[in-house]
């Protein structure tokens, strides 16, 4: 399942304004890695299974097609850019930073913890700019790699599609629905999530969406705690307003968040969350007893899922889309790169 960052990208392919931008979208694999509809863009696949093979083809690109801005995003695809930055200099680099690194590097594997953020450090600072999609993030950026804090520009993610209430308030409470929408990484913290939940008093079905290498874990830690019979899983939906619809609370147990997606769209639906205040965007999106509540410890999550108050869902889905509607996002984009351009043509006179 592609995550926020593919789905972000794709999107200002898409709505950036014509008569302003002329955008080209360059997809490092062929056309059956693409999740996102971009029929409407100018995409160029550069047919390749992996990024680092992928530099030369970039630089080609980037020669032929002379854009004034180019922005990635992903810390694989930053390197590559970055590297590719040294063969063609002429335009405006933007890395856009999709995670808290300093929280992912201590949660990744201990081979790629000595190199990576020294590398991610260098290839940073080498930027224009670098797009953040949270305080803590630009925060991150800055104390941990010594990015200067001029270079960074702080834009939410959007709700992207036209998320549409589709529940009613009033819990059923014979039974109640939760779900959880994300990659089954440790990073996303579903072992505390199955926890909790073997200490919650009321009858429950929890339905996790998604897919990857904790599966196995996640599933046997279930069983052993003799819940795995109330757990629904999905491993990938096209669907995900309609799963976030049918369900009365959404669950976030992440150690870490960037901006979380699923936790956006599913206050854009109505279905309020209960999240962990960890570093990131989630703070900056949950409003507690307005859409949902932060907690900081395992006890204060169980304590609110065994006393779950009835919101409602068009309270809880105005409170994001006051914030972070597609048109208020694009602006702060358009507006932010109409800006950046304006300022390299004036340094340039001078």
């Amino acid at each position: 399942m592609a995550g926020g960052a593919e789905r972000v990208i794709s999107f200002l392919t898409n709505n950036l304004n014509s008569e302003s931008f002329d955008c080209k979208l360059i997809v490092i694999g062929n056309d059956k890695d693409v999740a996102y509809d971009i029929k409407k863009s100018k995409v160029k696949f550069l047919n390749e299974e992996r990024v680092s093979r992928s530099i030369p083809k970039i630089v080609q690109t980037l020669r032929t097609e002379k854009p004034n801005i180019i922005i990635s995003t992903v810390t694989h695809l930053n390197i590559a850019i970055g590297v590719a930055s040294v063969f063609y200099r002429k335009g405006i680099y933007i890395a856009r930073q999709a995670a808290i690194t300093k929280v992912s590097f201590n949660v990744s594997s201990s081979s790629k913890k000595s190199w990576r953020p020294d590398l991610v450090g260098k290839i940073l600072k080498k930027m224009d700019y670098i797009i953040c999609q949270s305080e803590d993030m630009a925060t991150d950026c800055i104390r941990e790699f010594g990015v200067k804090e001029e270079k960074i520009q702080i834009i939410r993610n959007p709700i992207t599609d036209n998320f549409k209430i589709n529940r009613k308030s009033g819990l059923e409470r014979n039974q109640i629905n939760f779900i959880t929408v994300g990659r089954l990484a440790k990073i996303k913290g579903h072992l505390r999530l199955i926890k909790i939940l073997s200490k919650v008093k009321i009858p429950f079905i929890y339905t996790i969406v998604g897919d990857g290498p904790l599966k196995n874990q996640i599933f046997d830690e279930a069983k052993k705690l003799n819940i795995d019979s109330k757990i629904k899983h999905i491993p990938y939906t096209n669907k995900v307003a309609e799963q976030l619809s049918q369900n009365d609370y959404f669950l976030q147990g992440s150690l870490s968040e960037g901006f979380p997606n699923a936790l956006l769209e599913s206050c854009a639906v109505g279905t309020p969350v209960i999240a962990f205040d960890v570093p990131g965007g989630t703070k900056e999106i949950v409003e507690n007893d307005i859409n949902g509540f932060l907690v900081n410890t395992e006890d204060e999550f169980i304590n609110h899922l065994n006393n779950l108050p009835d919101f409602d869902p068009k309270i809880v889905s105005d409170s994001v889309y006051k914030k972070f509607d597609k048109k208020i996002i694009l602006n702060n984009y358009e507006e932010f790169f109409k800006e950046i351009v304006k300022r390299k043509e004036v340094a340039e006179k001078y």
